[in-house]
């Protein structure tokens, strides 16, 4: 893919043009007492560090990687993987045969290159070039990966594009530490709350662990009681088909749609009006929580105003208390609290996909402080929760950012003396 908007001195060739030549693989198991760093597709995903390993602990065949080289990952590239290796240790560096090294020839810059291959010269392209029988273990084809065409400006022009995306990195990368941090916050604040009170009162022992003495016990399945509350699974496979979900409607909550406790809505699924009042006992209000019957235990999220009038659906429970003496948002803190979740672990049924059902969520100790004590809780953990909203906010702007400045510079619509590094850095 060769554009007419690139600037005129401005170079095409393919990747393997790039690429300084093939590589030489080793079995690390015949070196048992030597420490690898090991590039695998678990590392990336988990941290994007390699791991440190001996070989005896390493038992296929790897690819040697020199001391700076970007690696494509080229299972499943649905999910995006690009590596920007560089040396951390003296160690001999090995990667798993599904990345596509590209070590870059002199005259070509390795951040560039990086960079290079997340944007729309490469990544939607390789994202077409596999094969497989499932979208989970489509690879790309290897040969015709390297035969993509991309540009190559002169070298400066390569640092500067390069140099630039790195200062959009670098502050993304701040406000996700920064994230962290106040979710760090807030579970240490969710640990002392739930344990010893707003004033540190004495605690006693229960069947989740330790909770403030003065604090009543109960039951979800209690504060669910009564003719406005309910636990109830949503809509299953025979009521809601994949054929009833359209382009615009009511919009459906799905588990993947809980995250850290509030409803994303992203590519929320939606169903018609008249299919929606077909399901309206799935109806949701707000301060009603959404939990996940299966996979991973404890995802939930509280309905708030944004999501009233949606509906729940399939593999998800619906769970409405609607009690004087509770306020739902402090229930929804609590059942999100680690000892909830190991309880609610200890009691799903099936070892390889945990799953709950209703009576064991009705049988969910619950502990609670007066009202007003249940309130105070509340507006110290929510103050924590908008700090983490504004951070999350400021992130998705800056990702916005990183992709126009992406496509603009690898096309040379924007020249890279026309940023300020400043104007960036306080985006």
């Amino acid at each position: 893919m060769i554009s007419s908007n690139t600037p005129d001195h401005w170079e095409f060739m393919t990747i393997a043009d790039l690429h300084a030549g093939d590589l030489k693989k080793l079995n690390p198991f015949h070196f048992p007492e030597e420490l690898f760093e090991h590039f695998s597709i678990p590392a990336y995903r988990d941290s994007q560090a390699p791991q440190l390993e001996n070989g005896r602990d390493i038992r296929s065949q790897k690819i040697i990687l020199p001391s700076h080289c970007v690696l494509f990952g080229k299972l499943n590239p649905r999910v995006e993987k690009v590596w920007n290796v560089k040396a951390r240790t003296s160690s001999r560096r090995v990667a798993s045969t599904e990345w596509l090294p590209i070590v870059p020839m002199n005259g070509v810059d390795q951040d560039f290159v990086y960079y290079l291959m997340h944007s729309h010269w490469v990544m939607p392209i390789a994202q077409k070039l596999v094969a497989g029988s499932t979208p989970s273990r489509q690879r790309v084809d290897s040969k015709a990966f390297y035969e993509i065409v991309v540009p190559l400006p002169a070298l400066h022009e390569q640092k500067s594009i390069a140099g630039t995306l790195n200062i959009v990195q670098q502050v993304l990368r701040l406000q996700s530490t920064q994230i962290e941090r106040l979710f760090a916050i807030k579970r240490a604040a969710m640990h002392t709350l739930f344990t010893r009170g707003l004033r540190s009162e004495a605690q006693k022992e229960t069947e989740i662990g330790l909770v403030p003495e003065s604090w009543g016990q109960t039951t979800l399945g209690d504060l669910c009681d009564g003719p406005d509350g309910k636990i109830q699974t949503g809509p299953f496979g025979s009521q809601l088909h994949k054929d009833d979900y359209e382009e615009t409607g009511v919009p459906v909550v799905n588990p993947t749609h809980l995250n850290a406790g509030r409803i994303n809505h992203g590519n929320v699924p939606r169903i018609s009006h008249e299919n929606a009042n077909r399901l309206e006992r799935h109806r949701l209000y707000v301060d009603d929580i959404v939990l996940a019957r299966r996979g991973q235990i404890g995802r939930m999220a509280r309905v708030t105003k944004s999501e009233d009038g949606w509906l729940c659906g399939t593999g998800s429970f619906l769970i409405r208390a609607r009690q004087p003496y509770v306020d739902n948002r402090f229930l929804h803190f609590q059942l999100s609290t680690e000892p909830i979740t190991r309880w609610l672990t200890a009691n799903a049924a099936g070892a390889i996909m945990p799953n709950l059902n209703g009576m064991v969520l009705r049988q969910i100790p619950v502990f609670l402080p007066s009202v007003d004590e249940q309130r105070e809780i509340v507006t110290i953990l929510e103050a924590v929760d908008s700090k983490i909203d504004l951070h999350r906010r400021k992130r998705a702007v800056l990702d916005e950012l990183f992709k126009a400045l992406l496509h603009g510079l690898m096309t040379g619509e924007i020249g890279v003396g026309e940023l300020g590094q400043s104007e960036i850095m306080h985006t």
